[in-house]
């Protein structure tokens, strides 16, 4: 961006090029990172008080005005809470779990495009990286399963892995389908892709966004990610009638702190792709003058915040699932159907109705 310029010659005559490379790249990573945990923080405020309309509460409203200053308050007594570590357990891996299952999520913001040209690293096979940094994500849940010495957590573990590698494999074909219909890997490059078109020609860019022609894959990827995540009316990796908080059960104070940030940041960051593959990215909906002034990234916040938010609204609406038929769900019904509407997509490319030459 031009308007860097100047920064940009005044930090490499301060410091010399590869110095102020390396600063600048991590004032980005800090300026990228430190929004991400602040709307973790407030993600768990915002479930905290959507449950509560639902179920006609308040919810948070003691701490700060209208309880704003909760989460702080929960990282607070987190902190201060003794970290009782099992005797037993194999200390190093202990305390690796909780940072390998959160590191991938935050780590995995490095490729996503905040706006034309607003990323990180706009590697051209951004959609590759992504695929790779979140699969790594289950590493941390079996160690931390293995590692505890005891037979809920490594039982928890082992339900958690089945069913994310499980819901990984439709996420996986998912991702393959946008990568078909859009031509590129490149983060970038789908969204601008779906600002094209007979529809984006006139002003109504949503009817030129991958959700339409693509909406049983839509779907579908949104009912994985909420697997994919163990959240309700998934969440039998952590059912408190069955194995108490599995993988987590043997874990206090911040180390279980960290399962629960990983958890909502990667709630943030699967619902932040769901709006760069079938949303639209930074475009606005409409293209008319009032909502062509507001700022890319904040259309990419606000398609965010509402695909988020239907993780909570699943939360106070449906029964938890049994696992056996979570893995049913997975292997005999999205995997399968995927693997179909792939199939159609490949011929539908090649008839004269195509729609995305």
């Amino acid at each position: 961006m031009e308007w860097l310029n100047p920064l940009h010659s005044f930090g490499t005559g301060l410091l010399g090029e590869t110095a102020w490379y390396v600063v600048w790249t991590l004032i980005k990573i800090v300026l990228i990172a430190l929004p991400i945990i602040l709307c973790v923080a407030y993600l768990t405020y915002w479930e905290r008080k959507m449950i509560g309309f639902m179920h006609v509460r308040k919810g948070p409203n003691r701490v700060g005005y209208r309880g704003l200053l909760q989460p702080f308050a929960d990282v607070f007594k987190l902190l201060t809470k003794e970290v009782i570590t099992p005797s037993e357990a194999n200390k190093v891996l202990y305390r690796l779990g909780p940072v390998v299952t959160l590191m991938p999520a935050l780590a995995a913001w490095a490729v996503i495009p905040f706006g034309p040209e607003v990323v990180l690293a706009d590697v051209n096979a951004g959609l590759l990286f992504i695929m790779a940094i979140t699969s790594v994500g289950v590493y941390g849940i079996i160690i931390a399963g293995w590692a505890s010495n005891s037979r809920y957590a490594f039982l928890g573990a082992l339900r958690a892995a089945a069913q994310m590698l499980s819901y990984e494999l439709a996420i996986g074909f998912v991702l393959v389908a946008v990568l078909l219909v859009s031509g590129t890997l490149n983060l970038s490059g789908i969204v601008d892709g779906q600002n094209v078109g007979w529809f984006a020609e006139r002003g109504i860019n949503f009817m030129s966004w991958n959700w339409l022609p693509l909406l049983p894959l839509f779907v579908i990827y949104v009912i994985c990610i909420v697997a994919e995540t163990a959240r309700h009316p998934f969440d039998v990796v952590e059912g408190e009638s069955e194995i108490v908080a599995g993988h987590m059960v043997e874990y206090s104070g911040m180390g279980f702190a960290l399962f629960f940030l990983g958890e909502y940041a990667n709630m943030i960051l699967l619902s932040a792709m769901a709006s760069i593959m079938f949303l639209g990215g930074w475009a606005a909906p409409i293209d008319i003058a009032p909502l062509t002034w507001i700022p890319g990234w904040l259309w990419l916040g606000l398609k965010t915040f509402c695909v988020v938010s239907m993780f909570i609204w699943f939360r106070a609406t449906f029964p938890r699932y049994r696992y056996d038929q979570i893995m049913r769900l997975g292997w005999k019904v999205f995997i399968p159907l995927t693997g179909i509407w792939l199939v159609v997509l490949a011929i539908w490319m090649q008839t004269p109705w195509n729609i995305w030459q």
